[in-house]
């Protein structure tokens, strides 16, 4: 398997996925324009997408899906109660193309567990295996729980939600109160240490590798998140660098990620 992040954060969020015989989109929160320049970047034409499967409703992960799906018939998968809303958002997605689920399911050789996250929408995260090789991409949820740990734990590779700084939040910006607690809410977003927590779980379990996603761009830095988990980290006696490497995804196309 394979994997690189087309884009991340509050703009927008594609995950490549490629396995043996799949070609994948997780989320396609750009528009069909920019998804089709983000493809070509890492040589992949849009034709040979196998399908697209969705966290959740909100825009900046669905923005490009109808005009994608549509014009190069694309099959667009999402759990069962996430398609209660999307129904009415993804008009152009054919009744041929719009693929339900409501458990672990496969396409072909990918083995594809879903989790769901709390958010202030129904959301999943996912789990993508091949054999002995596993990864994981978990974003937009207010908090952590046994199941979704669970779900990631084996994964040699995690994107992993690290939405923002409490500081930041809350003395930083100008958004109103009840904005800043449905953020920091248990159906929000995911703090730098609270995804410092998740990251020393996922080290102590095996996972080698973890991809810092979804930041906000008002209360977060690359910099900032990727520092303050360091040093959190380290107060439990783990070393960036040399038990786990940790990256932060942008908003522009990051490196590729090759699982032997």
């Amino acid at each position: 398997m394979r994997v690189i992040n087309l884009a991340s954060g509050s703009d927008g969020n594609i995950t490549y996925i490629e396995s043996d015989d799949q070609k994948i989109l997780l989320d396609d929160g750009l528009s069909c324009a920019e998804t089709v320049k983000r493809l070509e970047l890492i040589g992949v034409k849009p034709n040979q997408i196998n399908s697209i499967i969705l966290t959740h409703e909100h825009s900046d992960h669905i923005k490009g899906v109808d005009v994608f799906s549509s014009k190069y018939n694309i099959p667009v998968y999402a759990h069962q109660d996430v398609w209660i809303t999307l129904d009415e958002k993804l008009k152009k997605v054919s009744l041929q193309n719009r693929k339900l689920f409501d458990g672990q399911f496969y396409l072909n050789d990918l083995v594809i567990t879903p989790v769901e996250v709390p958010h202030d929408v129904k959301c999943f995260g996912f789990s993508f295996s091949q054999n002995d090789k596993k990864i994981s991409v978990v974003t937009d949820l207010g908090h952590l729980n046994d199941k979704i740990l669970d779900n990631m734990k084996g994964s040699s590779l995690v994107y992993l939600e690290a939405n923002y700084d409490r500081t930041m939040l809350y003395n930083g910006t100008k958004y109103p109160l009840s904005l800043k607690r449905r953020i920091d809410g248990p159906n929000g977003h995911l703090s730098n240490m609270n995804s410092a927590d998740a990251v020393e779980f996922l080290t102590l379990t095996g996972t080698k590798q973890i991809v810092l996603s979804h930041l906000s761009k008002e209360n977060n830095t690359p910099s900032l998140a990727y520092s303050s988990i360091c040093k959190k980290i380290e107060t439990e006696g783990i070393k960036e660098g040399e038990d786990v490497r940790i990256d932060v995804a942008r908003t522009t196309p990051g490196s590729f990620f090759k699982l032997k």
